[in-house]
């Protein structure tokens, strides 16, 4: 991978700085059935792939009713054979949900099927009710085991099990499979020990990203897939002929995130002009949510952009929106990607 300087700016031609890639979470619409929502996804690939983005990412959520996208890998596997130019990934697998031997079996026999476009993205969240945790056989203590079963995961691509004596992952032993540890920011040191790149979210701040990423890279041991340190930084970007109008493109996915927060249940998305009116500490809520996500016209969004990958001295941007309207989506997607060319 390439070495940046700490200062990111668009050359003299205008380029855009780092690359641009997009990860959709097979967002349910009120009134949709989930299926439909996962075909969406396939097709929406497709169209990302059009615009010329980097990479295509899904997500793993498990009984959340606006969320359909429940088995990345599968999913992943149908993207990529539906498009031909962009890298599928996810974004991620929840290592403590599943064995690190499956996992590196479904991405070994992922990469065999489509060589050089795969990317493991992971992270270590369980699931968001103690019912759903139990159903997957993963509690909260599991994630305490992140690291070790991140460093089981990779051995298998390594070559035989160093835990279990003579166990193989095929086809995945002998393979490169580019690797990404998801985090709101402690995970920074597990990407940084483990040689692995780091997709980071502004969940908490540019402030505390930028310290997380400072830190990456100040302990980052290069590895035999990452040489150097990589910062992927992840966000929401709506862009729009407007600011209200690109605004109102946040407000479906936000409002969704803080009735999950009052009530317990992330529901599928509303339009924006259908959401209720919320109560003082919805509406509080709703500016934390909103708050680091970016949206503006095409020159406004350009700038802000520039500034975060500046700050950050990011090497990607991960674009996370997702709204209503699946025509104002993707009209924000590409008039993002004109940005980027």
């Amino acid at each position: 991978m390439r070495r940046r300087s700490a200062r990111v700016e668009p050359d003299v031609g205008g380029k855009w700085p780092v690359p641009l890639s997009v990860l959709d979470r097979s967002s349910v619409r009120r009134g949709e059935d989930p299926a439909s929502a996962v075909r969406h996804t396939v097709e929406f690939a497709r169209r990302v792939e059009e615009l010329g983005y980097h990479r295509f990412w899904v997500a793993e959520h498990h009984s959340v009713p606006g969320v359909a996208g429940s088995a990345p890998t599968v999913l992943a596997s149908t993207i990529a054979a539906s498009t031909s130019r962009i890298r599928v990934g996810t974004g991620g697998v929840m290592l403590p949900n599943h064995r690190p031997l499956v996992v590196a079996e479904q991405f070994g026999t992922l990469e065999a099927l489509y060589p050089g476009r795969i990317d493991m993205g992971l992270g270590r969240s369980v699931g968001f009710t103690s019912g759903v945790r139990a159903a997957l056989g993963a509690d909260k203590k599991d994630a305490d085991n992140f690291v070790q079963q991140l460093r089981d995961l990779l051995g298998y691509f390594a070559g035989a099990s160093p835990t279990h004596r003579g166990v193989h992952a095929l086809p995945a032993e002998g393979l490169r499979v580019p690797t990404f540890v998801l985090t709101t920011g402690a995970g920074a040191r597990t990407a940084a020990e483990c040689g692995l790149a780091l997709v980071i979210s502004l969940v908490s701040g540019v402030d505390r990203m930028v310290e997380h990423v400072a830190r990456y890279r100040e302990r980052f041991r290069p590895s035999p897939l990452w040489e150097r340190p990589y910062v992927v930084v992840s966000t929401a970007v709506a862009v729009a002929d407007t600011p209200e109008r690109a605004r109102k493109l946040l407000l479906p996915e936000a409002w969704s995130l803080v009735y999950s927060r009052t009530r317990g249940v992330f529901p599928p998305l509303l339009p924006p002009d259908e959401l209720p009116e919320p109560t003082d500490r919805e509406a509080a809520l709703l500016d934390e949510v909103l708050r680091g996500q970016l949206h503006g016209t095409p020159s406004t969004v350009r700038d802000d952009l520039a500034a975060l990958v500046e700050r950050t001295t990011a090497d990607e941007v991960l674009v996370t929106l997702s709204t209503y309207d699946r025509g104002d989506l993707l009209d924000s997607y590409a008039r993002l990607a004109e940005l980027a060319r």
